[in-house]
């Protein structure tokens, strides 16, 4: 989990800022998507250079700025928007191109090699991760207008359904074979309850959302097009596996790895029912949070 130190007035308006275009995403898709479609192409693939200002207001207050870390961020959110409006031409029918592997890989490798973090204070990496989360958003559902992602957090009752009844399927497993190899540890731990309730919306927005995001919406999603559901749902399992293949550990922690495939089968099932990122969103944020309560 992305846990968010150094907190300053300057920071929480940033975040609010970054917070904006995943909101906007998230309630009104498809109103932004024809926005921006009735852009002149020019400027359809400038305007998300304006995700950079986070960065710029962020190093300017800590009198870290660099011209290459702005030449970064500014530049890399109109290469990703020119590259899905490539193959927003030469794939319509949305069968999967080269450019979405390209994007995916870099902003996979970015966030879990923590490429770009020595560019933000110590304790706020969140923001550079929301960053690129805009940055997909932009170019994936405003630019490609990617369908069947499932980024819609009108929330369901059925969202709470499959995303329980997933946590239920997994905990027994995961329990089980987590202690068997001694990687979790069973505690007692009651925290209050207002602390409980903030950790778990934490989880949801800074954590599980730009998860489930990238690896159910856009990984599994363009997967099932190629190679169909089931194997679909095993290689972006076992990709969120090796994504934590460096989490609580200076070496490959296999065990981490094993564990995070599993559940990545879980929360992939959750997704792909009614194609659903809150559901899987859901199993997940359930699933950290006990963690981080009780193991």
């Amino acid at each position: 989990m992305v846990r968010m130190s150094n907190v300053t007035p300057v920071v929480i308006a940033v975040l609010a800022a970054e917070l904006v275009p995943a909101a906007a995403f998230g309630f009104t898709s498809e109103r932004v998507a024809d926005a921006v479609a009735r852009l002149p192409f020019v400027f359809r693939i400038m305007l998300p250079g304006l995700l950079a200002l986070p960065y710029v207001v962020i190093a300017a207050s800590q009198h870290m700025f660099r011209w290459q870390w702005f030449a970064l961020y500014a530049g890399l959110p109109m290469v990703m928007a020119w590259l899905l409006a490539r193959a927003a031409a030469a794939d319509p029918k949305q069968h999967g191109n080269w450019r979405d592997a390209v994007i995916l890989l870099t902003l996979g490798l970015a966030v879990d090699l923590r490429w770009f973090d020595v560019a933000w204070p110590a304790g706020l990496r969140g923001l550079n991760n929301l960053l690129l989360v805009d940055a997909g958003l932009y170019a994936f559902l405003a630019i490609r207008r990617l369908s069947g992602t499932g980024f819609d957090f009108h929330l369901h009752w059925s969202d709470w359904k499959t995303g329980l009844r997933e946590l239920l399927f997994f905990a027994p497993a995961v329990l089980v074979l987590g202690v068997a190899l001694g990687f979790i540890h069973p505690h007692p731990n009651v925290p209050p309850a207002g602390k409980a309730l903030v950790t778990w919306a934490g989880i949801f927005v800074f954590v599980a959302i730009p998860e489930e995001l990238f690896f159910r919406a856009w990984v599994q999603n363009l997967l099932e097009r190629r190679v169909g559901r089931r194997s679909a749902l095993l290689i972006a399992s076992v990709l969120f596996g090796l994504s934590h293949f460096n989490k609580r550990s200076a070496h490959f922690n296999w065990r981490y790895v094993l564990l995070a495939t599993i559940a990545g089968i879980f929360y992939g099932r959750a997704w792909r029912e009614r194609r659903r990122v809150p559901a899987s969103t859901i199993t997940h944020t359930c699933v950290d949070w006990l963690w981080s309560w009780w193991f």
